[in-house]
């Protein structure tokens, strides 16, 4: 196992802890903020598979369309504990499978609303990346609270 480094996101959502959790779960909202998220990064957002399986063990599989190339981002969801914790593995290669990113997401209630922060715990050999990482969790968050 190689060494390990944190990227952080952080965002207070005008939403409850439950609807934004939910967010992250529903398929039609997921294709709904992924595509918002990837707009603003300037891409089309044209969003080709969402398929979630939202229960300890179960996969996920996010793909778009990205020029001539397909962006396909998978993993496996450690824990779901509604409507506090996300915990999932995150793989963008099949090289990385025997040694995946994990990102946890924690929700926070705060009244009528709540804090989300994502912890996305990646190989030190992409340290240079996190900054960007941390920027497009952020990104994904403040779409999932808008969605929700």
């Amino acid at each position: 196992m190689s060494e390990k480094i944190e990227a952080v996101a952080e965002v207070r959502a005008n939403v409850s802890a439950e609807q934004l959790f939910d967010a992250w779960l529903d398929p039609a909202k997921v294709r709904a903020w992924m595509a918002a998220a990837l707009q603003e990064m300037g891409l089309e957002g044209d969003i080709r598979a969402v398929e979630i399986d939202a229960r300890e063990g179960g996969r996920f599989l996010f793909a778009d369309q990205r020029g001539e190339a397909e962006a396909r981002h998978w993993g496996v969801y450690r824990a779901v504990d509604r409507p506090g914790r996300i915990e999932f593995t995150w793989i963008t290669d099949p090289a990385d499978e025997r040694d995946p990113s994990v990102v946890m997401l924690t929700i926070t209630a705060d009244g009528e609303n709540c804090l989300a922060r994502i912890v996305h715990t990646i190989d030190a050999r992409w340290a240079e990346y996190a900054p960007r990482i941390s920027a497009s969790w952020e990104r994904m968050l403040r779409h999932a609270a808008e969605i929700a």
